[in-house]
Parts: structure tokens; sequence; C-alpha cells
């Protein structure tokens, strides 16, 4: 029994001895490059990028991460490293976050357009999200309805009336009504609802465009249907949106409208 554990050990200690000579001799043989790659696999990102200043995925990964503890400064010096090396790739990132993280619309909106041209044949989905739907919030955060309101029409191409995103037609109804066009208003986030009978946005929407052309029943039966559907809303732990609505606020118009 003793030597069959000997052998055992010595067995085993031959196999990790090769092993590691091994790895050794193919580390050593493999281009900085492919180590580089290697090491953004195991997510080593600033070992990545001291073995190959040019992997802009090793730069964008590591800005990722420190964007998310929101350290934007430093996070924009790997992200705008990424961006020179390979602007098509990472233009998308940068401009998405420019646009939910800081609110600087107007940079965004520069990112965006840039992709845009560098992608003539493609409907580009920064980040997972429609290109044209990203830049009607800037407009939309700019206050600039009518180019807005174009922005959003043009998602809507891009993806089809039955696949774009429902708040699409919701910023629509919000830019009709800052317009003044109440009806408008009502129609587009109708729009919504066609798609999705859950829509708080909506129907907290509809009860302000009631109450502004002097229907105040319906502003009370909207206001307590958004009040409903508030577990619906759009929501993420992340980013507060630009239509983001809060129980708050329903809550108060819907103590105006029963004061009338």
């Amino acid at each position: 029994m003793k030597k069959f554990f000997k052998y055992l050990f010595i067995g085993l200690g031959s196999i990790i001895l090769l092993t590691i000579i091994g790895v050794g001799i193919w580390w050593t043989t493999r281009t900085d490059v492919e180590k580089s790659n290697l090491m953004l696999h195991f997510h080593a990102y600033d070992e990545a990028i001291e073995l190959n200043q040019d992997n802009s995925e090793a730069w964008m990964e590591r800005s990722v991460l420190i964007n998310k503890a929101g350290d934007f400064g430093k996070g924009f010096e790997y992200l705008n490293k990424a961006v020179e090396l390979e602007p098509e790739k990472h233009l998308g990132y940068r401009g998405w976050i420019r646009l939910r993280k800081m609110r600087d619309y107007d940079k965004a909106l520069i990112d965006f357009d840039r992709l845009d041209s560098l992608t003539p044949n493609v409907v580009d989905a920064p980040w997972g999200e429609d290109i044209d739907f990203l830049r009607g919030e800037c407009h939309y955060g700019n206050k600039d309805y009518q180019k807005a309101i174009k922005a959003f029409n043009q998602s809507i191409i891009n993806q089809e009336e039955d696949w774009a995103d429902v708040h699409t037609f919701v910023y629509l109804g919000l830019c009709e009504f800052e317009l003044g066009n109440y009806e408008k208003a009502i129609s587009e986030f109708q729009r919504a609802l066609k798609q999705s009978e859950y829509v708080p946005e909506s129907f907290f929407g509809m009860a302000k465009a009631y109450q502004k052309l002097g229907q105040i029943e319906k502003a009370k039966e909207n206001i307590l249907k958004a009040e409903n559907n508030m577990h619906y809303k759009r929501d993420d732990a992340y980013n507060e949106f630009l239509n983001e609505i809060y129980m708050s606020e329903i809550q108060e118009f819907k103590k105006q409208l029963n004061n009338k």
C-alpha cells in the first residue's frame, strides 16, 4: 500500500510538473497580442493593456468597471482610448453613458451621430437600445421636442410599430403635451397602451392632458389607473430615466384632482 501511494504521488507530481513546463513553453511562444487576449478573457484588464496597448476591448472593459463605480472622470480615460482605437465598436457605449449616467445630451448626440456615420447601412443599437430612441431621449432632455418627435418616429420605423419600445410612444405623448397638443398627446399615450395595457406613464400622461382639456372625470379615471399600475413603471436600480414617474407625484396630482 505504501508503494502504491509512493508511485501515485510520483505520478501526480510528474503530471503537475509537465503541465507547468507545458504552460511555460506555450506562454513563451505566444505573441503579446495573444497573451493580451488571454488576459482579457480572464478579466485581467490592466495586464491585457500592459501587454497590448492597442487592445480596445481591454480599455473598454476596464472603463465599464470604473464607470459602474461612478468615477466617470477616470472611467473616461479608458473609454476615450477605446473609442480612439476602434470608434465603431465603442462610440455607442460612450454615448449611452453620456446620456443615461451624465445627462450630457449634446455630447451623447455627437457620439450617436458619429457612430451612425460610420455604419451607414446599419441601424445601430448602442448598449442594446435603438439609436434613434436614444437620440430622441437626448432631444427630449434638451427640451427640443420637435427633434425628439422626429427621432422617436424614426425609431418606430426602424423597429416597426409592434416591436418598438413602448416608451417610444410615451415619449411622443410627453413631447406633444409639452407643445400644448393635448389631444395628440392622448392619442400617442393610447398607442403605448395598445402595445401594453399596463403602462402607468401613459395613464399619468393622459390624466394630465385630460386635466388641461377640462375633462376632470377622465383625468381622475386615468390617474387612478396610473396609481394601480405603478409596479409596471419604467424602473432601473442604476438609472433614473428622463420619463420616470414616482408614486408621490401620482398621489399629489390625484389630490389636486379630487379638490376640484
